[in-house]
Formats: structure tokens, C-alpha cells, sequence
């Protein structure tokens, strides 16, 4: 189980696949350069990255799905550290923000759901959404995308979401955190804390 949480009452968390670009873009927010490999599964556990003044705190959560040279058994133990993370934080976690590729998140989601399987993606979004937690996806690597619009479509199709993507702007960010091309994110985590009355938070987006 994951330890060493800055006690903190308000945080932002970010999950995703392994090599989605997660830190890239908690690098853009923060100035602060999260521990980064190009090995996916590198980040075993959780980086916080918190404010000695504030209450509160921005986590990179470790990255799950398949990692070349992790073990299966490894690989599921992050998923369940990640998922009982998020539950046991419920109250504090302000935001989810779930990352995908968007140049290979459709792919890969298609691939599970062939064999039967539900995607840990699809899983993480609805279980974010079950526990009380507004979410946003952040479709990175956008810039290696060439029918933007229709490759965000079918992102909110495999979410359940329908279609056109731009209806659901608070929930569906596209990004190039590589190019520091992440403002659709910054506005649409901006609008759930604004709803949440929680505007002293904003200047850090």
C-alpha cells in the first residue's frame, strides 16, 4: 500500500497507463520535474507535489496496464494500490484526472474489449465517477493525431459518452503536454473547482 501522503486535505490526482505522459504534464503545471523514465513502470509509487503554505497537493499516480519486464502480478498490485488509493483519498480528491494517448487509447481499449475484457481505462473513468469524484480525461500526444476530432469521438464512445466530444469540454481535455499545450485541462480541472467553491485553488491551474 501506498505511503507517505502530505497530509492534506484538498489534491488533485492523475492516473493513467504507464508512458501516457502523466508527469510531462504535471511538469507544465508545477514547474517541477517528476521522476520520469523511458521505461514504462518506473514510477511504483505515488509522487506529490504539495505547497508548505497550502492545503494542498497534486499526485502523480503510478501508471498501470502492461509494462514490458513487470510482472503480471506486480502490474495488478499497482492497479489495486492505485484503486484503493482513490477510494481511501475519496473525500480530498478535489479532481481525477485520467491521461490517455490519444494516438493509441482507442486501440488498446478496443484490444481488451475483443477479448472480453473491461479496459483498466474504462474501468478507472467509471470508478472515479462512482466513488463522487468529477473527472477529467486528458487525451495527450494530440500533436500525433491527425483526425482530431474524430479520434476524440470515439474516445467518449468507448467512455460512454456521446458523441460530439466538444459537449462534454469539462470532461474531455485534448492535450500536447510535450509542446506545454495543456489549457483545455487547466480550464475544464479550473471548472470543477470553481464548482466545488474551491477558487482559492485556481491560481494553481
Amino acid at each position: 500500500m501506498f505511503e507517505g501522503r502530505p497530509d492534506r486535505s484538498a489534491e488533485v490526482v492523475f492516473c493513467g497507463r504507464s508512458n501516457v505522459g502523466k508527469s510531462t504534464i504535471l511538469r507544465e503545471l508545477t514547474g517541477h520535474d517528476f521522476t520520469t523514465g523511458k521505461k514504462p513502470g518506473v514510477t511504483r509509487s505515488p509522487g506529490h507535489y504539495d505547497w508548505v503554505s497550502e492545503d494542498f497537493v497534486l499526485t502523480d499516480l503510478p501508471g498501470f496496464g502492461f509494462m514490458s519486464g513487470v510482472p503480471e502480478e506486480v502490474r495488478e498490485t499497482i492497479k489495486t494500490d492505485v484503486v484503493h488509493y482513490i477510494e481511501d483519498h475519496a473525500d480530498e480528491i478535489l479532481v481525477g484526472v485520467l491521461v490517455l494517448d490519444g494516438k493509441s487509447a482507442v486501440d488498446i481499449i478496443d484490444r481488451h474489449a475483443d477479448r472480453g475484457e473491461v479496459p483498466h481505462d474504462v474501468e478507472l473513468f467509471h470508478f472515479l465517477q462512482d466513488v463522487g469524484i468529477p473527472t477529467v480525461v486528458a487525451v495527450n500526444k494530440m500533436d500525433k493525431v491527425d483526425d482530431h476530432d474524430e479520434r476524440l469521438n470515439a474516445v467518449c464512445d468507448r467512455l460512454g459518452l456521446p458523441s460530439p466530444w466538444q459537449q462534454w469540454q469539462d470532461t474531455v481535455a485534448p492535450v500536447t503536454a510535450k509542446r506545454g499545450s495543456i489549457t483545455p485541462l487547466t480550464e475544464a480541472v479550473r471548472t470543477h473547482l470553481h464548482d466545488q467553491r474551491r477558487d482559492d485553488l485556481l491560481k494553481f491551474f
